[in-house]
């Protein structure tokens, strides 16, 4: 019977059907006479030698903090939910070297020799944001409980190139200067309004022209409120990072004539670590100098 199939399958290769017009199986792999549409996909192959860095940022997120009840000036529980959704797209895609967050964005910071998706832009922005928007999802009762998602978040993303270590460093360091500004601006907004007793357009307008110097000063004298005692994820954002990390576990060990012994096993193993250090001046960069890649190529 089996010889019985072959021969018939034969034949109907032979026979001049539609199917037989539109694919060739000559090659070994099925092809058809559509897949010159391929030719309009464009190359977005990543130069070589720098870092990919894709930064995700919250769409309409101020609607959304709104509908969803988030505490002003700022919710720690949203933080840790865009920490850990971050942190699990780290963990799938272990050439993230340094991811860094504050408020509604988070920046992802491919090392500069990574090979992932063969450096394909759409592969990797793509592969980021749909990660991070499905884990934000995910985890979303881990930190707001019984409060309901009223609706699916959403997050757009793009990809920059930064061919050295000096270019990446400023741009973490222009989004930790902004994590700042946006910060103390808000801290001081919201004190107004809340403990002020402003509208929220008076509060605006207060504020309006107003340099750093002249919030520390009206958080202070009015409300004795030091912003430098302020909570440094506030204050910083959030880094990630994978460092070495020892990983104790007990396991029970059978010796010859002496039964079963307990004895505690240490090893050595990477993991995402999180942060809210200074990253513009120098000093994190020299304790975690396995981050950076050499920029001698």
């Amino acid at each position: 019977m089996l010889r019985l199939l072959s021969i018939n399958f034969r034949g109907l290769a032979d026979h001049k059907t539609p199917l037989n017009r539109n694919f060739s199986t000559s090659s070994g792999m099925a092809k058809s006479k559509f897949e010159y549409v391929r030719n309009f996909e464009l190359d977005d192959t990543c130069l070589r030698n720098c870092y990919i860095v894709v930064r995700l940022d919250g769409r309409n997120f101020h609607k959304f903090s709104e509908q969803h009840n988030f505490m002003k000036p700022n919710d720690n529980r949203a933080l840790g939910l865009m920490s850990l959704s971050a942190r699990s797209v780290m963990e799938e895609l272990e050439d993230i070297t340094i991811a860094y967050g504050q408020s509604d964005e988070f920046s992802f910071v491919f090392k500069r020799s990574t090979t992932w998706f063969k450096r394909r832009a759409s592969k990797l922005m793509t592969h980021v944001t749909s990660q991070f928007s499905s884990s934000f999802v995910y985890y979303w009762k881990e930190y707001f409980g019984e409060q309901p998602l009223l609706y699916p978040p959403s997050f757009d993303g793009r990809v920059v190139l930064y061919p050295s270590n000096r270019n990446l460093r400023d741009y973490l360091s222009w989004r930790q200067a902004d994590c700042h500004i946006n910060n103390l601006y808000n801290t001081t907004f919201w004190t107004l309004v809340q403990k002020g007793g402003l509208t929220k357009i008076q509060a605006e307008e207060r504020l309006s022209g107003t340099q750093a110097a002249d919030k520390n000063e009206i958080l202070f004298s009015e409300f004795s409120i030091n912003y430098n005692d302020e909570s440094p994820m506030h204050k910083k954002g959030t880094t990630l990072i994978w460092e070495k990390v020892n990983e104790t576990t007990t396991k029970w060990i059978k010796k010859q004539d002496e039964g079963e012994t307990e004895m505690n096993v240490t090893r050595i193993r990477k993991q995402v670590t999180s942060h809210s250090s200074d990253i513009i001046g120098d000093q994190f960069w020299e304790e975690h100098p396995d981050i950076l890649e050499s920029d001698q190529c």
